[in-house]
């Protein structure tokens, strides 16, 4: 323990060097890939990432069926006929969808069928039903109809043996709907990535009744929603004093793909998780030129990636966004573009920035564009919570004059 406070003391200067955002984000696209796959029910299968392509079992529709309620027959026997020349046909069933009276038709029959009814064998068309005078054993057609009308042809969505969707589609509603109707009962995923929470710091473990936390720790139920969003399950959410047993003991236990460790990474006296993790694996990146997210890092314990977040809510969400995010979706198979829909603006107020670090700009958006909203209060909760998006400012760039076009990311408008 000498040994580590020792080597925590020398970094009390501050950061010898930062890393670059840009070699950050190389190494996670380098180090994080989708995991093992599994089976799922299709009940549970929106929002899930498929993990082989998929191929129609069947042609879609299977048959040739009506498009709407009317008589099934040959269109080319009604060529002349109108309301002062009537063709006569025989009525000898009925169709309904999954029922029918009748398998096939002869020259001169028909078949009463409803919308989305097989058609019988002999049959090409459909005529409308306001255009037969019928009874119950004849119907007299008024107007003549082609081929085709009428009729949806069997594979007219997808024939059989053709691919419906490739490996990594990420399933919307309806696509779990023509998964249904193709016959498919299960699907198999990539498995979404367990992700651990580590919340350090003792003022956030003393909570008892009679002696309450000095702070409320909030930040789980942020990143709880954030993981949710992103395709992640919380494997387990651990509070530890910073103590680095502490801190080890819940770095070292088994069953998440990701740990997120919030807090203890600056460079003050109780920030050791870097220390601890130095010492469990290896600390790739601590120390990152981005604003307001300076302290952030990441490493692994064996294949198990470790980020580090730093504890004030607006540098955390940063953290998050740029490092998390990217590598929760890498893990479970998704693109790891940015989640929020992004609009293009017109700059308000003029917005700085340092050339040498990336920004990560909170902003709202005005009728007149897009207004800075802070650069620094990254303790603040209001400087999240009255922003409308962010705009990420390069690392060789002073900021934007008024009048500047940005791409403002919108925290309420999400993919």
């Amino acid at each position: 323990m000498n040994d580590t406070v020792q080597r925590h003391d020398s970094r009390m200067r501050g950061f010898a060097q930062r890393a670059r955002v840009e070699d950050a984000l190389a190494w996670l696209d380098h180090t994080f890939s989708p995991g093992s796959t599994e089976w799922i029910a299709l009940t549970e299968a929106y929002g899930r990432v498929l993990a082989q392509a998929i191929a129609a079992a069947s042609d879609l529709p299977i048959s040739d069926h009506a498009t709407m309620d009317g008589y099934a027959l040959r269109g080319i026997e009604t060529v002349g006929a109108s309301p002062y020349n009537p063709i006569c046909f025989l009525l000898c069933g009925e169709a309904q969808p999954g029922i029918s009276s009748i398998d096939h038709i002869s020259p001169g029959q028909t078949v009463r069928i409803s919308t989305g009814a097989a058609l019988p064998a002999g049959a090409d068309a459909v005529l409308a039903a306001e255009y037969a005078l019928a009874n119950d054993q004849h119907i007299e057609v008024t107007d003549a109809i082609p081929p085709g009308e009428n009729i949806r042809r069997r594979g007219t969505d997808y024939r059989q043996g053709a691919e419906v969707f490739k490996a990594g589609r990420r399933l919307r509603s309806s696509d779990v709907g023509l998964l249904a109707t193709l016959g498919n009962t299960q699907v198999q995923v990539i498995r979404q990535p367990r992700v651990r929470l580590i919340m350090t710091g003792s003022e956030l473990t003393q909570w008892n009744e009679q002696q309450p936390a000095q702070r409320c720790e909030s930040h789980s139920l942020m990143l709880s929603g954030l993981l949710q969003r992103d395709g992640a399950v919380l494997e387990s959410l651990v509070k530890v004093p910073d103590d680095p047993a502490a801190i080890q003991e819940a770095l070292r236990k088994s069953g998440a793909d990701l740990i997120l460790v919030i807090g203890g990474s600056s460079v003050g006296q109780e920030d050791v998780v870097p220390l601890v993790l130095a010492e469990l694996g290896e600390v790739i990146f601590h120390g990152l030129a981005l604003r307001p997210a300076r302290s952030a890092g990441m490493g692994l314990i064996d294949t198990t990636g470790v980020l580090m977040l730093p504890g004030n809510p607006a540098a955390c969400l940063c953290a998050y966004d740029l490092f998390a995010r990217r590598a929760i979706q890498l893990l479970g198979g998704r693109s790891s573009n940015w989640p929020y829909l992004q609009r293009t603006v017109s700059v308000a107020k003029k917005i700085v920035s340092a050339v040498g670090q990336v920004d990560y700009y909170r902003v709202r958006l005005t009728d007149a564009g897009v207004e800075p909203l802070t650069a620094g209060g990254a303790s603040l909760w209001s400087s999240i919570t009255r922003a409308d998006g962010f705009i990420v400012i390069a690392e060789d760039s002073e900021g934007y004059p008024p009048g500047a076009s940005v791409t403002v990311y919108c925290y309420d408008l999400i993919v």
